[in-house]
């Protein structure tokens, strides 16, 4: 059993070895050195991209925002901050440093110009999804990062460069926080900022493990106090970097399992046929409820607040608000303008149906007393059944040449009344020659 661990543990070193594919050292430097430079060229593509990045979340585009990304020079100056901090290659840090605030610079400066003269200002949901970094977005970056170090420093690099460019997503953060400076949405501004700073640092973090990993030789050998100063460095930097995407984190996912928590109820415990739920949100503890369509008993709602507890909103206040019009709903209710729209048109929709549903009764109503008025009555040709001026009306057509006797008439009165089920029914009874009306 020994041998076989033993063997097991070789055969795995074998297959995830990386040395026998380490790409030579002085290659890696001299390419990392020649993509950190923004001069000419790689300045104009970066503006260009940065352009493209805008236009693509102006107009809510994934399509534009990844071609931006691709073409986007923004990995080399990071790149080049891990390599220089894992050969320990202070010149190479000092000029990656430089490289990537002017690339930084450049690129928010060129965003706002863009947001400024946009005419359209709405945020789109592209440009939304940079303003909340998390902890996702951080491993992300590192992973990204650590699957784009392996790519450079081996010879295997396949098409690995592209996606990482991809999905460490360094162009729309900063054309983010240019639409936020452009429309003074500082909050949009420091997320975005932040999200890029996160990709930054772990970005840089991997390479610089990665760098590690494939033992690059150090250009300055530094001493044990040296290298533990520098660790240290390292180390505070991702940590301060890490705390507060993991306090967004923990929002977050608090208020998605708060999220599903309310649907649950709502959707057991409140929803019924017949009804419509509008809308349901949570506000300063209590959960708010705008239904239009069938009633919902008291008796239910009180039902529900007893069961509260079970989908874990023992905390909560239960509003539920049935507005007969869109006024009503808007007063009674913090929804907005939009959906407040949306709750006037679905009352809307929901009349017109209880009222096709009224004729389609009626209908039907009146085809089955006119074919069971016919045998009953033998002067009875048709019967219709219909609402007239609001009222319930049986309009009795009788035969050709044919009239009611007085008991006749009176029986065929009541046998409407009990077939219609209402006792305010009008009843008009004509012929050809004459229309005798009750």
């Amino acid at each position: 059993m020994k041998i076989n661990i033993q063997y097991m543990k070789k055969e795995l070193a074998r297959y995830f070895n990386l040395m026998p594919v380490k790409e030579e050292e002085q290659s890696v430097i001299d390419q990392v050195k020649s993509a950190i430079v923004f001069r000419g060229t790689n300045l104009w593509i970066l503006m260009f991209a940065i352009l493209i990045a805008s236009l693509g979340l102006n107009v809510n585009s994934t399509a534009v925002i990844i071609g931006a990304m691709l073409i986007s020079p923004l990995m080399g100056p990071i790149i080049g901050m891990g390599l220089s901090v894992g050969i320990n290659d202070l010149d190479l840090l000092k000029q990656s440093a430089k490289n990537y605030l002017v690339a930084t610079l450049i690129s928010v400066v060129t965003a706002t110009l863009y947001f400024l003269i946009s005419p359209l200002s709405e945020a789109q949901s592209e440009l939304l999804a940079r303003t909340s970094p998390t902890l996702y977005d951080v491993l992300i970056a590192f992973f990204g990062g650590a699957a784009g170090v392996l790519a450079l420093t081996t010879k295997s690099k396949g098409q690995v460069i592209p996606g990482v460019a991809i999905a460490t997503a360094l162009m729309p953060p900063l054309c983010t926080a240019g639409y936020g400076l452009a429309t003074a949405q500082w909050a949009y501004f420091f997320g975005a900022f932040y999200l890029f700073f996160i990709n930054t640092v772990f970005i840089a973090t991997s390479t610089f493990l990665g760098v590690k990993l494939m033992r690059f030789h150090s250009v300055h050998n530094l001493d044990a106090d040296a290298m533990r100063r520098s660790r240290k460095v390292v180390y505070t930097l991702v940590l301060l970097t890490m705390i507060p995407a993991a306090f967004l984190t923990v929002n977050i996912v608090r208020e998605n399992v708060l999220e599903n928590s309310k649907n649950q109820f709502v959707n057991a415990e409140i929803d019924q046929p017949g009804t419509q739920i509008l809308s349901s949100h949570v506000q300063n503890d209590t959960l708010k409820v705008v239904a239009v369509g069938k009633e919902i008993a008291e008796a239910r709602v009180g039902e529900a607040r007893e069961r509260m507890h079970f989908y874990g909103l023992e905390d909560m206040k239960l509003v539920v608000i049935q507005a007969e019009n869109a006024e009503e709903i808007a007063l009674a209710s913090d929804l907005s303008s939009a959906e407040q729209a949306n709750a006037a048109l679905s009352k809307q929709v929901a009349d017109l149906q209880r009222q096709l549903a009224a004729v389609a009764s009626l209908d039907t109503l009146s085809q089955n007393v006119s074919s069971e008025a016919v045998p009953a009555f033998p002067e009875v040709r048709t019967v219709a059944v219909g609402k007239l001026n609001g009222t319930l009306t049986a309009v009795v057509t009788l035969r050709e040449g044919v009239k009611l006797e007085r008991g006749a008439m009176i029986r065929l009165e009541e046998w409407l009344r009990v077939r219609t089920k209402s006792k305010k029914l009008d009843i008009v009874i004509r012929n050809e020659s004459e229309i005798v009306e009750n």
